[in-house]
């Protein structure tokens, strides 16, 4: 595995344009490595790697491999990622002509080893934790390299190849592969089940995470958190609540619908007040902890002070997309019953303080979601409903399957179902199609409204049948949410 991150080891990529795998690829061409691979859909990202001479073939096809390996030099190292099934075309070639065939995970293990890491894994967080510490860390000028889950505002990328010390990654724990990260510091956001089709129970997950903090040279974990209090040792703890018995904390001094300020405190001593634009309880949490990785790293919280002024959350992540006939259009990417509340309180937070980082305060919430997985609703269905029983009006699109067989009696109607039982005042729709979804959010919604699109599927193409083009917008659509 030496020779992974030589210059002279092409590598390709099946999948090139996921978001896992397009960082890593970006930040192995900018290196100088030949990079190549397959992607049948167009992207931004894809047409980014395009320009830095990746070589991107439009077919997972057994022609694609044979091209790759036409060429002079050493044969490529081929990478997948989990959702690259075993019948997958180019990958039997690849494996017919004995290749050498890595997980994106081996890829990223070795770049946490080649550089000092802050890993960041947990349930819940992940891709803003970690762009929070990036984003800080560039504000100081450490120019990190950064490999993240989601676009990082500040340099445009969910991939980006710096020429400082440190290495910012998330560490996803979906598949179980973050048990080969050896990081020197090692971040959990927080723990609780999900990911059901790989992990038997909670314990499974507890195992596998324990794993991946033990490989680390040292652990921040969430105090705050009953999972991680129980079942990890964490060498340093951070909290929201309490500022006794834990390393780093921020307890809030004000929570509005644009901002949060809190007062910072190490070892039980207050050091300073911060000010995070980035509303709700959840992200001080998260920003918490990006303060306490690079204090840990050595910044002055004076320079973390200011760098906190130049947040803005990543792609999908309460992702402002525009105005369209008086409604305010969020993406955001919540797919768990957890996440799903979160985001729901914050967004209940702007309705009822009259502030918000949107252009406007949001008078309602109108809140479209898209269950990822059957197995996730499945295992929770009581709690999805839950979770979505504070909006005004709920409008459910059809289950993204994400490769998944279908689960009998378990769809949107079923979800639709339960949330109507619990709050029988208020309106329940569910949509069968696409394009029945939209005409629903058209029909039901109002002006002044927070239409508030969510899930890890293709919901987020819910502003583009909005307004199929600019002209139908109220105002020109904004890249993300301004700080």
């Amino acid at each position: 595995m030496s020779s992974l991150l030589s210059r002279q080891q092409p590598i390709h990529f099946i999948g090139i344009g996921g978001i896992g795998m397009s960082a890593l690829a970006l930040i192995l061409a900018k290196r100088g490595q030949r990079v190549s691979g397959s992607e049948p859909k167009q992207s931004s990202i894809v047409q980014e790697l395009a320009e830095l001479g990746v070589r991107v073939f439009p077919q997972q096809i057994a022609e694609t491999i044979k091209a790759v390996t036409s060429e002079d030099g050493p044969q490529p190292h081929v990478v997948i990622s989990t959702a690259i099934p075993d019948h997958n075309p180019e990958l039997m070639a690849a494996r017919a002509l004995g290749l050498t065939i890595l997980h994106r995970s081996d890829v990223l293990a070795a770049l946490i080893a080649e550089q000092t890491s802050i890993a960041v894994a947990g349930s819940h967080g992940k891709t803003t934790t970690s762009t929070v510490i990036t984003t800080l860390l560039a504000a100081a000028g450490e120019d990190p390299t950064a490999v993240i889950g989601g676009v990082v505002p500040c340099y445009g990328s969910n991939g980006h190849a710096g020429e400082g010390r440190l290495l910012v990654a998330e560490a996803d724990e979906s598949d179980g592969s973050l048990v080969k990260f050896a990081a020197h510091l090692g971040v959990i956001t927080n723990l609780e089940l999900d990911h059901t089709d790989h992990y038997a129970d909670l314990n499974d997950l507890i195992a596998t995470m324990q794993r991946f903090g033990a490989g680390c040279d040292r652990l921040l974990a969430n105090h705050d958190d009953p999972i991680l209090r129980e079942h990890f040792q964490a060498t340093h703890w951070w909290s929201v609540s309490n500022p006794e018995g834990v390393d780093y904390a921020a307890l809030p001094v004000a929570l509005e619908g644009d901002r949060t300020e809190a007062d910072f405190y190490e070892g039980g001593a207050r050091i300073g007040r911060i000010t995070l634009p980035m509303p709700g309880l959840h992200n001080l949490s998260n920003a918490t902890a990006a303060l306490a990785a690079c204090r840990m790293e050595g910044l002055p919280f004076e320079q973390l002070q200011l760098g906190l002024s130049q947040l803005r959350p990543p792609g999908r992540r309460f992702d402002f997309r525009g105005s369209w006939q008086g409604r305010l259009v969020v993406d955001d990417y919540a797919h768990h019953p957890s996440e799903v509340r979160a985001t729901l309180e914050m967004a209940q937070l702007m309705v009822s303080s009259g502030r918000s980082p949107l252009p406007r305060a949001p008078q309602r919430l109108l809140v479209v979601f898209q269950p990822h997985r059957y197995s996730r609703t499945q295992e929770f269905l009581d709690a999805f409903a839950q979770a979505l029983s504070s909006a005004d009006t709920v409008v459910l699109a059809p289950i993204y399957s994400a490769g998944e067989s279908a689960i009998e009696g378990i769809n949107s109607h079923t979800l639709g179902q339960k949330l109507q039982q619990l709050i029988p005042e208020r309106s329940v729709l569910v949509a069968d199609t696409m394009d029945q979804l939209t005409a629903l959010v058209q029909e039901h919604s109002r002006p002044e409204d927070l239409v508030l699109a969510m899930g890890a599927g293709d919901v987020n193409s819910l502003w583009n049948r909005l307004c199929p083009d600019e002209s139908s917008a109220d105002a020109t659509r904004p890249s993300s949410l301004a700080a």
